[in-house]
């Protein structure tokens, strides 16, 4: 699909959107001005107030409120993130997941890249770019902020996926006691407590959980204890500091990617490999920071600091021992005003996220025993972006919005295991990323916006090899997209609706050694295009059925992706593998006044997509049924029973990438079987 007919689709799903919206009585978004919510905290918004916050972006964003997620078993990120569209979150094995937005980091299997993690504002990815999934506890947070591309200028905006933020509770809006169980098959359980309160000034927030798995597939057993906190402090109305404590403990095995044939008929088995050598990956982490924020009339400014401790225990093709030092800084001022009588809103902010990996890999012997030292080295990231963004309403429902990003980023390695040769070297980038773009507030309810922005990404240390104190020949991945969408919300509609064409410059692939399993050889690509659709929708029928204030929910979330090479000198126009085309997920769900509801809901891959650049292997379609009944009021007890592929499909949810591949590749990781849940949880 082209870029024109992509704009022609969006155009008329517009207008269809306008038309149904238009029908309705409008409800209206909170003002923007920049005030703090009477009794809450300054430092970190509820829910309310940063969903009115992040509408003030000119592009794809979205908060997923906790309501969302928190009446399931919130295992994973993709229990978090199932209903956002352009987000795609298969799980592997554990906690761990394959998450792309809009492509990023499609050919990566393995950890994170591509996309921006954080915690309160506190970086989960290390210096270089890497992150892990399995420090996240669904439990913790109050919402999540999904900044798509560009749109997540504010955090630095160096990546084609953007950003994510898990916030948590402050003790301004938790409950005195929330506390639940979930268990179901697969040997899952999980309890998890938190309390929180305010008196005066100081307000407290803790939350703690332990969960454990045998796992679905044989050697993917795991458990974990994670744990976070914040304590505020209010000076005055208008200055508040607030620190941030995190830790976690995570032991879990590996059961490793297989052939097709394997993950379709005999799903529950684990890679030989990985049995015979025990394959883990085991983390300790510790995270601190601080955040303060000052209001000056107009202004305000956040300023806050941050260290992360961790440590990476990973028997894998080798027996991978990471020691992480993080550490990193931030500002950023928001001065909203009227200049000449047009109100202009202005933001302007610097981050600093710098660190070091302590490198060391040993033969991994069988049962997970270190052997001998196979090499070591001290890693060094450094990483300094400054940002500008202006606001200016040239009529008071319209504004231009126009802003740049500047990153500085170096990498550089000392190696200490000079027997194959001296590995050491440095790379360094300066990237400019400016941004234009277009926000019309059509009524309180309903938005229109549109912007051309660029993105960068650096190669992280998996990705830079040096040899000869030569420098790794890879270039960062940049990508100039153009955005177009509208969302809006109703009493009985709420809608999402955006358009993008990211055209792309070496873009950083991943691809699969099939001679080492668990690591890849990594290479830029000339030209690829990513471009798509990404369509949420929700709409109220059926009305009082039983009651005054029953009522029916048809929820979806749709994405298209059109991912290709462009003119590649050795794939031509192929499709670029890891992505299906056609992503859907419906539900149909009964809510009731009194807080019961039950529904359907189904999620469906209609098209196989190719796990090679050559387009020779592609995974199959697939469609899950799943079914959920419940009870929340909001507060005292609540329940709820979830069934997830009720009919057993055998299917792949995940897969490496390689540049060609054959029946005997072993790529792909099979989708969980059927499987029932059940949790309780009490509210104070």
């Amino acid at each position: 699909m082209s870029c024109l007919s992509l704009l022609g689709c969006v155009s008329l799903c517009t207008l269809a959107f306008a038309s149904s919206a238009l029908a309705q009585t409008p409800i209206p978004l909170p003002a923007i001005d920049v005030t703090s919510q009477a009794g809450g905290s300054l430092v970190s918004p509820n829910t309310a107030t940063a969903r009115r916050d992040i509408e003030r972006t000119p592009g794809a964003v979205e908060v997923v409120p906790d309501t969302a997620f928190k009446n399931g078993p919130a295992q994973t990120i993709k229990d978090m993130l199932d209903w956002v569209p352009g987000v795609f979150a298969q799980p592997k094995w554990g906690d761990d997941t394959r998450l792309s937005i809009r492509g990023s980091g499609l050919s990566r299997n393995f950890h994170l890249r591509s996309i921006q993690l954080y915690m309160d504002g506190i970086p989960i990815n290390t210096a270089d770019g890497y992150g892990d999934f399995q420090e996240i506890d669904p439990t913790a947070y109050r919402y999540v902020e999904v900044y798509k591309g560009a749109n997540a200028l504010r955090f630095g905006a160096n990546s084609l996926g953007g950003a994510i933020n898990f916030v948590m509770p402050t003790g301004r809006d938790a409950s005195l006691f929330d506390g639940r169980v979930d268990a179901g098959r697969f040997g899952y359980a999980k309890t998890q407590a938190s309390t929180g309160g305010a008196r005066g000034p100081f307000d407290y927030f803790v939350t703690a959980s332990a969960q454990r798995a045998d796992g679905f597939r044989d050697h993917s057993d795991g458990q974990a204890l994670r744990g976070s906190a914040n304590v505020g402090y209010q000076f005055s109305p208008d200055a508040e500091t607030r620190f941030y404590l995190n830790a976690n403990t995570v032991r879990q095995r590996i059961p490793g990617a297989v052939t097709k044939s394997s993950a379709l008929n005999a799903p529950e088995t684990a890679a030989a490999g990985n049995v015979t050598g025990d394959w883990q990956r085991n983390i300790d982490t510790l995270r601190v920071a601080n955040k303060t924020t000052l209001r000056f009339g107009p202004t305000t400014v956040d300023v806050g600091v941050f260290a992360v401790d961790r440590h990476l225990m990973h028997p894998i093709f080798q027996w991978l021992d990471y020691r992480y030092q993080d550490y990193g800084a931030f500002a950023r001022a928001t001065d909203d005003r009227l200049i000449g009588g047009f109100r202009n809103r202005l933001i302007a902010g610097v981050n600093l996220h710098n660190g070091t990996v302590d490198n060391q890999q040993f033969t991994n012997l069988p049962g997970a025993m270190k052997g001998a030292l196979q090499s070591s080295s001290l890693d060094t990231s450094r990483n300094l972006s400054a940002y500008l963004e202006d606001s200016f309403f040239f009529l008071p429902n319209v504004a231009v919005v126009a802003g740049t990003q500047f990153l500085h980023a170096t990498r550089d390695r000392r190696d200490r295991f000079l027997a194959n040769g001296d590995q050491s070297g440095r790379a360094s980038f300066d990237i400019w990323s400016p941004k234009i773009g277009l926000l019309w507030d059509v009524d309180p309810g309903w938005q229109v916006f549109g912007n051309i922005s660029r993105s960068a990404e650096v190669p992280s240390f998996g990705e830079n090899t040096f040899a000869n104190v030569a420098l790794s020949s890879l270039q960062a991945q940049t990508a100039t997209t153009y955005e177009i969408g509208t969302r809006g919300r109703r009493s009985d509609v709420t809608w999402d609706l955006a358009v993008y064409r990211a055209e792309i410059r070496n873009e950083l692939q991943c691809l699969t050694a099939p001679a080492t399993p668990g690591a890849c050889n990594v290479t830029n690509a000339d030209r690829t295009v990513h471009q798509g659709i990404e369509a949420g929708l929700g709409v109220a029928f059926l009305e009082a059925l039983f009651a005054a204030q029953d009522r029916v929910w048809f929820n979806l979330a749709y994405t298209y992706n059109d991912f290709f090479f462009d003119g590649d000198a050795r794939y031509g126009n192929n499709k670029l593998p890891g992505a299906p085309p056609h992503s859907i997920r419906a539900e149909v769900l009964y809510k009731h006044e009194n807080g019961f509801y039950a529904g359907p809901n189904i999620e469906w891959v209609p098209q196989a997509y190719f796990v090679d650049n050559a387009n020779q292997v592609s995974t199959d379609p697939y469609a899950l049924l799943n079914f959920k009944i419940g009870y929340d009021r909001g507060t005292g007890w609540s329940g709820y029973i979830e069934a997830r592929n009720l009919l057993d499909t055998r299917y792949i949810a995940s897969t490496s990438i390689a540049e060609t591949a054959n029946a005997a590749s072993a790529l792909f990781e099979p989708g969980t079987g059927r499987a029932i849940y059940g949790g309780l949880r009490y509210r104070m």
